[in-house]
């Protein structure tokens, strides 16, 4: 029986522990590795990725800080891995380029670089195929952008503003192969892969999210401003979004095999590292990881558990093993 498992579950109030099988999947699938890559390893006993991003604070913000992160630092820490010593390649740039970045491993292609947060348009995207969700749909597999008030009543691909929903936010919508050439709103591929976070809930419930998902809180819970109402103080806005939200995650990802990764996009105001937080059976609970990681090892991460191809842009990057017993990644 897993301790982790055990201690998720205990605090999610459930009534028991699920033992999750260890075995690997000899048989997932794998993509051959086109050009500028290189070949992955065998699958993982990890079954679905979970990434969450919240914006604009380093670890000195967060690690320690019970007044303003009382749920992170007493209910999600103590089950969690986290990272110490994550660095910010794109120091003296905007959101938008690292989260490009979360998705490439770059924020330079052949023909366009990011620096701003403009959104999506024939002069901001990228008709590059060297990414993530192009690579997970390439060898069968699944992948689901959820965005917190994504427009829902009028639909399509969110290449434009709604709301407190930000495009910049959101990676996938910057790529061609992933919104159309140009980024258009009526592209099928980007409207079948997105979704409102408010059906997160009955998709965890359901069994109906992906193997990779990426979770964006809108501006008012993703510690980004101070401006939304109910309180001055945008880490203690998202901790609170964090608390009513993340249980779920960690239930499914307890009885399904997944890991939950929270990450911030930049360290904005501080020269320090970014933070990370590793949550899931078989995260070693508490763990400090002093490992040097970038946003680049989440894509290697995910790559290594999906059995991928690794792109040549985080070959150099470290990948997230040191979070895990041994045994259990990828």
């Amino acid at each position: 029986m897993n301790k982790l498992a055990c201690v998720t579950a205990s605090l999610l109030a459930m009534s028991g522990c699920t033992v999750l099988g260890s075995d690997r999947d000899d048989d997932a699938p794998t993509a051959e590795a086109p050009q500028g890559v290189t070949a992955s390893a065998t699958a993982s006993a990890i079954q679905h990725v979970f990434v969450l991003v919240l914006e604009n604070h380093g670890a000195s913000d967060i690690y320690g800080n019970t007044a303003s992160a009382p749920y992170i630092n007493n209910t999600l820490l103590p089950i969690a891995g986290r990272a110490t010593n994550f660095v910010d390649k794109l120091p003296q740039l905007v959101s938008e380029p690292h989260y490009v970045w979360m998705e490439a491993g770059t924020n330079a292609f052949s023909d366009h670089t990011f620096t701003t947060d403009n959104d999506p348009s024939s002069s901001n995207s990228t008709a590059s195929t060297a990414h993530l969700s192009t690579q997970i749909v390439a060898a069968g597999s699944t992948w689901l952008s959820y965005q917190e008030d994504l427009n829902t009543t009028t639909g399509g691909c969110p290449i434009a503003a709604s709301g407190n929903y930000a495009p910049k936010h959101d990676p996938f919508i910057f790529f061609r192969d992933v919104a159309g050439s140009p980024p258009s709103k009526t592209n099928a591929f980007c409207v079948a892969h997105h979704k409102a976070l408010s059906a997160l809930a009955a998709d965890l419930a359901n069994d109906r999210v992906a193997a990779y998902n990426f979770i964006t809180p809108n501006l008012c819970h993703d510690m980004h401003s101070n401006s939304c109402a109910g309180s001055s103080d945008p880490i203690k806005q998202g901790d609170s979004w964090l608390a009513a939200n993340v249980p779920a995650i960690l239930a499914y990802v307890a009885a399904h095999q997944g890991t939950l990764w929270i990450v911030w996009d930049e360290p904005v105001g501080s020269t320090g590292t970014i933070p990370l937080i590793v949550l899931g059976p078989h995260v070693r609970p508490n763990h400090v990881s002093t490992i040097q990681y970038s946003h680049g090892s989440l894509v290697k991460s995910v790559e290594q558990i999906l059995a991928l191809p690794t792109l040549a842009s985080v070959t150099g990057d470290n990948a997230l093993g040191d979070f895990f017993d041994a045994g259990f990644f990828p």
